[in-house]
């Protein structure tokens, strides 16, 4: 008998996406669609979508969805965790909607330690919006509102999510992962497979920041912008765990 290899999770819908082509969103959707099908939590899991490109998540996941106003899923996250304790509750955001609008909310729900997930998707540009420079944004790099590069004495150098979040005490579980090699696709399954067990657990709030392309707006092909993040992204922003457990970074 010939064995099954290979299988279409239950967690994604049977649609086509609107996600540009060389996007990594897709790639992350699968690896999160997967993680909860694969945990068993399918039937309980809501997803808090926000304003940005993954604004059409709902069309993709096979879960529950809210539809937060920009930068605040993690406070409806709160509300939505705090009355349905069994639900697996979990935010998918954007550097722009999380970083910037959004920053002072996922703070503040790391800080106070709120039993849900978050992925974070960088691709250190605003993306639905129309390619203006993000807080991620790297040093020299052109965008809309940058037209001649980023200037750090002027901007201020891009902010490092998962390292920030690391100094709280209420995060349990930090990690940053990258999905532009098959060898860290699977990485980075693995860490957000560990954040969604944690929250499983009952542990506390876990973050998997996922460094990601963004070819449309940084105008490159797919290719050019997976070397990108190859050679400019991560020797910024760091692959690694940046928490794990109580108090240890």
């Amino acid at each position: 008998m010939q064995e099954k290899l290979f299988a279409i999770t239950e967690g994604l819908k049977d649609t086509s996406t609107h996600y540009c082509p060389g996007c990594h969103h897709g790639i992350i959707h699968r690896l999160v669609a997967e993680v909860i099908d694969e945990l068993g939590v399918l039937d309980r899991s809501i997803l808090i979508e926000p304003v940005g490109c993954s604004v059409l998540a709902h069309n993709y996941f096979n879960v529950d969805t809210i539809q937060a106003a920009h930068g605040r899923a993690p406070a409806v996250a709160t509300a939505v965790k705090r009355v349905h304790t069994d639900a697996v509750v979990f935010t998918y955001q954007g550097d722009g909607d999380l970083a910037a609008i959004g920053c002072a909310e996922i703070v503040h729900a790391a800080m106070r330690g709120e039993k849900f997930t978050t992925i974070f998707v960088n691709n250190v540009i605003y993306g639905m919006t129309g390619g203006q420079m993000a807080p991620t944004t790297l040093e020299g790099q052109i965008t809309a509102t940058s037209p001649f590069g980023r200037k750090n004495e002027e901007a201020g150098k891009p902010i490092r999510v998962s390292e920030l979040l690391a100094t709280l005490d209420g995060p349990k579980y930090i990690a940053r992962v990258a999905v532009n090699t098959p060898a860290n696709v699977n990485k980075a399954k693995a860490a957000i497979k560990e954040a969604f067990a944690r929250q499983i657990r009952g542990e506390g709030f876990t973050f998997v920041e996922v460094l990601s392309t963004c070819p449309t707006n940084w105008g490159m092909s797919p290719v050019k912008a997976n070397k990108f993040v190859e050679d400019s992204m991560l020797p910024y922003f760091p692959l690694g765990i940046y928490k794990d457990g109580e108090g240890k970074q």
